[in-house]
Parts: structure tokens; C-alpha cells; sequence
């Protein structure tokens, strides 16, 4: 019982961060998600476990409703960039219909992110706090880049 506890509490604690917070406001405003739903249950799309992964054929075209998963990451990364800096972020997906494209993340003339997607289709976390840590991956470098090129970043 203890043990169901301490891991409610950490889940109430990592879904209070500014990360989870943008999440919630991009489901809501994007990812046709209504008012009054948990934050568990509006994240549970996200959460792909590893047998659930192994499920999913390798190859296959991403639903509408991947993709915008997949945007509202994605944004709620821009956001914190913009949040972060001051300076606008702009993600901007190019997708196959396979399923394979790039995303990048622009501030200014600074492209602060940019990753090659592949099987998007299998778009998951394995649990909240990876989805967290991916992010915080993310974040991490984004801003890092726009320190070593703020005059770029500032164009």
C-alpha cells in the first residue's frame, strides 16, 4: 500500500511541472481533449509500454491522432524554449506518410532542436517520467544552442 502511494505522489509531483502543465494546455487546445479529464488520462496515449511497442507492426502509416500527439510534444517543447529565453520558438514537422520526417524547432535563425523521426506510428513513452526526461533532454540542448548563438537566435 505504502509503495502505491509514494509512487501517486511521484506521479502528482512530475505531473505539477512546467512540462506536464504545457502538456495539458496543448491537449486541450489542440489535441481535442475536453476540460474536466485527469492528467492520466489525457496522457495515457502517450504511454507506450515495451510489450505494447512489440505489438505494433514495424511498419505503418501514423494516425491523425499520432501525429497530434506528436505536435503537442513538440509544442509544448517550443513553449519552454520561449519561456526559457524570451525568444519565439516555432516547431516545424515534415512527415511521409510512412511515417518518417524531421521536426525541428526555430528560434530566430537558430534551428535549436532538430530530430529525424522514424516508425512514428509506435510514437510512445514507455512511462511519465521518460516522457519527462526526453523533454528535459530536449530543453536542454535547445537552450544550450541558443547560448553559444544568441545572435543568431535573436535575428
Amino acid at each position: 500500500m505504502q509503495e502505491q502511494e509514494t509512487t501517486q505522489w511521484q506521479d502528482e509531483a512530475l505531473l505539477s511541472t512546467d512540462f506536464f502543465q504545457e502538456m495539458r494546455r496543448q491537449l486541450l487546445s489542440h489535441g481535442g481533449v475536453r476540460e474536466g479529464i485527469s492528467m492520466h488520462k489525457m496522457l495515457e496515449p502517450f504511454l507506450v509500454t515495451p510489450e505494447m511497442r512489440q505489438s505494433i507492426p514495424i511498419v505503418g502509416d501514423p494516425s491523425p491522432a499520432t501525429l497530434g500527439r506528436l505536435r503537442c510534444f513538440y509544442n509544448a517543447i517550443a513553449v519552454l524554449i520561449e519561456k526559457e529565453c524570451g525568444l519565439m520558438a516555432r516547431p516545424l514537422l515534415e512527415m511521409n506518410p510512412e511515417g518518417f520526417g524531421t521536426l525541428l524547432i526555430v528560434v530566430g535563425k537558430l534551428v535549436a532542436v532538430d530530430r529525424v523521426l522514424r516508425d512514428v506510428h509506435r510514437f510512445g513513452f514507455a512511462d511519465l517520467s521518460r516522457m519527462k526526461h526526453e523533454a528535459d533532454k530536449l530543453l536542454a540542448v535547445a537552450l544550450q544552442r541558443i547560448g553559444e548563438h544568441g545572435v543568431v537566435a535573436g535575428l
